[in-house]
């Protein structure tokens, strides 16, 4: 699997722990629908340490941390941005207590890929909402395995397939990713376009239909002067 290429109209890199893939979900699968198209839906595991520091949490307290008091800036306004959407969505986002290893749930998403691709938004929408509502773990496969039984997929061979095919699949694919210009989720990437944030979406369903007319700006109309910039219907 090559980091840029794809058969399918778009490429979409998401990861269930990150909460900007949270909440493009509903937007995302709602233009998948409504262009009657099937998007190929792959995982980024972010490595968040790396770049934010790790903390863990007991009972809402901070009982270990290697962040930076930017860092935990940074994260708490991170959060707080994506729950407000969230909220709209009418999910609940609550922080993590710690910094997951989503790495088996989203080789769920490549097994969900390969063995009953219509199932795909079914998944999604069974692992998001109780992880941000701190009630599922996703580093336990049999956890795993039964969302995918949820959502109408065969979970029966995933567990050799998340510690064989797809771990190297999904191994494979990761150190591509920033050289490739992937850097955050959910990031769409189509022709030579890569963008980053579901602000993007917009520009994506305009590309999808065709391009048809002057390409959308910005998510909604702002009136200048009396004229109108940036319409769209996502």
């Amino acid at each position: 699997m090559k980091a840029l290429e794809s058969d399918a109209p778009l490429i979409v890199y998401i990861d269930i722990k990150s909460p900007y893939a949270f909440v493009a979900i509903k937007p995302i699968l709602a233009l998948e629908e409504e262009l009657g198209m099937q998007f190929d839906w792959r995982p980024l595991t972010l490595d968040i340490p790396s770049y934010l520091g790790s903390a863990q949490k007991k009972k809402g307290k901070v009982v270990k941390s290697t962040r930076s008091a930017d860092q935990w800036t940074a994260v708490k306004y991170g959060y707080a941005d994506a729950r407000r959407y969230a909220e709209r969505q009418g999910h609940m986002l609550k922080g993590t207590e710690k910094i997951w290893d989503s790495s088996i749930v989203n080789i769920g998403i490549l097994w969900v890929a390969q063995t009953a691709r219509d199932c795909m938004g079914d998944y999604l929408n069974i692992v998001y909402p109780p992880f941000w509502r701190r009630e599922l773990d996703i580093e336990d496969v049999a956890v795993v395995e039964h969302c995918l039984n949820e959502a109408g997929v065969d979970a029966a061979g995933f567990d050799g397939f998340q510690q064989g095919e797809g771990r190297a699949i999904h191994d494979a694919l990761q150190p591509q990713l920033h050289p490739s210009g992937i850097y955050g989720v959910p990031t769409f990437v189509f022709g030579d376009h890569i963008l980053f944030g579901r602000e993007h979406l917009p520009y994506v369903r305009w590309h999808l239909m065709g391009g048809n007319g002057p390409a959308p700006d910005i998510a909604y109309g702002i009136a200048i002067n009396g004229m109108s910039f940036g319409e769209s219907r996502c």
